[in-house]
């Protein structure tokens, strides 16, 4: 039973391989919404750069919707992408992302960490973080690199590009160190 309203294309409809086929033979469908035009008083700059996301090789994400509040804790691995509302720490192997309009109370701990929405908690070892126009963090960040676009806010303490206490270094793979 789906909990969504979805009509597949007759494209993707025939791509879509039943539950009981073996994991190599399954096929995955992008159900990736198309870009929304942008309004005219973003910059130039920002309008040029399309907004990344992030999956995993597998293609593997999950989606809490945005009509969804739910209080608990999110572990394992893979992506995953939140439009509704979470109460409690998140700690993934993959991608986290918050989109526009999300709000999570909460510790984050993944490997790219996306803030579009709000996000009340600190932001544990991430690789990277980017701070959407309009993501809002209330809390600490420890990343390798951070990206804070114009019109996004935070009030808290970051460090970024530093070694963890384990003398690991927080850059990413081609980052430069001094």
């Amino acid at each position: 039973m789906a909990l969504w309203k979805e009509t597949p294309s007759p494209a993707a409809a025939a791509a879509i391989v039943p539950p009981a086929a073996a994991p190599s033979e399954r096929t995955t469908i992008d159900r990736t919404a198309p870009e929304r035009s942008q309004p005219e008083s973003l910059s130039a700059a920002s309008a040029r750069r399309p907004r990344d996301r992030v999956v995993a090789a597998d293609g593997v994400e999950s989606v809490i919707a945005g009509n969804l509040t739910i209080e608990g804790k999110i572990e394992g691995s893979g992506n995953v992408r939140m439009a509704g509302r979470f109460k409690g720490d998140v700690r993934i192997d993959g991608n986290f992302n918050i989109e526009p309009g999300a709000h999570l109370t909460g510790q984050v701990s993944a490997g790219i960490v996306v803030v579009g929405g709000e996000l009340q908690g600190n932001i544990e070892s991430a690789k990277r973080v980017d701070v959407l126009d309009g993501g809002v963090i209330v809390g600490d960040v420890k990343a390798g690199s951070i990206t804070v676009a114009a019109g996004s806010r935070m009030r808290g303490h970051v460090e970024f590009g530093w070694e963890d206490e384990k003398g690991v270094k927080l850059v990413q793979s081609g980052g430069s160190s001094s």
